[in-house]
């Protein structure tokens, strides 16, 4: 026990370095020794033996979910795992999911995979995984959870906004490769643009789709859908909205430490010369979706149209531990040209039109999001 007590003390040491030099140092030291004691209590008092490792484990990731619903710990086996993650082909279900009051909220299933073709929905909240209660524990825990085998089933337990009785979902689990960008010719002389994630050349695609409508098909306006678009890449939301700019600053980043304080502006040059722009959102757009539609806004370069965005404007920052995991947390947070922060707030549309239907479909005959932005551009 006093091993363990030695390595929380530390623990809470590193997470607490920042204010050291602050007047409530005695008071926090005060609450690690108490905590302590609490452990000590446990250890010898509580019904049941306890894995203490798992339960400290628990301890240091509600610390970091306390901050927000972003910020988490990595157990060293989950931390290995999600490094699968960022080479842009894992086996699941589709869906970016975050914490929000101890349970899993949907921030956007992707596009043209099996959550959202199960017509998994952002906003809603993810109750029990295969008949395990979510509530508790911690999103990793969870994200683990959804993982499997490709080809496997996985059930789960949705409460949705509007519905009296939890939803049911069964998903088929596959390996999940995400193509950014999907580009037509809609009516003849409109260019729909579909921008799915910011992946690494996001936003080279892009202008290469514009780049040959521009040669072959001269339209009178484009469409850029960026409903269920989860974010991604920073540097990749900067050079999209820099390509619908003149001049003018994208976006700024505000943290504690002098290198999380930066502004980005656009290089000279509106590569459409002004041609009509309509920006689709929804509540699945977030994070880098939500700094192209806020900076396009604010400079009155595009109409927004949809309903309004997540509400994550933080930059979270992966940092590896000594016992091979490790922790992801915020960092610093979004703003946008107008001063406004995304974080809880979202983007607000110029132009409020619900989504339709419950399998709503995106870039469909049914989808009146999208008919609506046609229509405004052949009036």
């Amino acid at each position: 026990m006093k091993n363990i007590l030695r390595i929380l003390n530390i623990s809470f040491f590193l997470l607490i370095s920042t204010n050291l030099h602050s007047n409530t140092d005695e008071n926090i030291y005060k609450k690690i020794d108490l905590f302590g004691e609490v452990l000590e209590k446990i250890k010898k008092e509580y019904v049941e033996d306890v894995d203490q490792s798992e339960m400290i484990d628990s301890a240091i990731n509600g610390a970091l979910q306390y901050l927000d619903p972003y910020s988490a710990y990595m157990s060293p086996e989950i931390f290995k795992s999600m490094e699968v993650d960022t080479k842009g082909e894992f086996g699941g279900l589709g869906i970016e999911v975050g914490m929000e009051a101890g349970v899993i909220k949907v921030i956007s299933p992707i596009d043209d995979t099996p959550a959202s073709r199960a017509g998994i929905k952002a906003g809603d909240y993810i109750i029990k995984i295969d008949g395990t209660q979510v509530q508790g524990k911690s999103l990793m825990e969870a994200v683990k959870l959804m993982r499997g085998p490709v080809g496997s089933k996985i059930d789960l337990t949705i409460r949705r906004k509007g519905e009296k009785k939890a939803l049911q979902k069964t998903i088929v689990r596959e390996i999940i490769q995400v193509k950014s960008v999907e580009a037509k010719i809609i009516k003849k002389d409109i260019a729909y643009l579909r921008l799915k994630a910011f992946n690494s050349n996001s936003s080279k695609q892009l202008v290469e789709k514009i780049n040959k409508f521009e040669i072959n098909d001269k339209p009178v306006g484009y469409i850029l859908d960026l409903r269920n678009n989860p974010g991604g890449l920073l540097t990749q939301a900067i050079n999209v909205t820099d390509f619908f700019l003149e001049d003018g600053e994208i976006v700024s980043t505000k943290g504690r430490r002098a290198i999380e304080n930066r502004r980005f502006f656009a290089r000279k040059g509106d590569k459409l010369n002004g041609k009509p722009l309509i920006v689709l959102i929804n509540n699945g757009s977030a994070s880098a979706s939500e700094i192209v539609a806020g900076a396009l806004k604010d400079h009155k370069r595009a109409i927004i149209l949809g309903e309004e965005t997540y509400g994550k404007g933080s930059v979270q920052s992966i940092m590896p531990l000594s016992d091979g995991g490790g922790i992801r947390l915020t960092v610093s947070k979004y703003y946008l040209p107008s001063g406004n922060s995304i974080s809880e707030v979202g983007v607000k549309p110029d132009i409020f039109i619900e989504e339709e239907g419950e399998k709503f479909l995106l870039n469909s005959p049914s989808d009146n999001q999208l008919n609506y932005a046609v229509s405004l551009l052949t009036i």
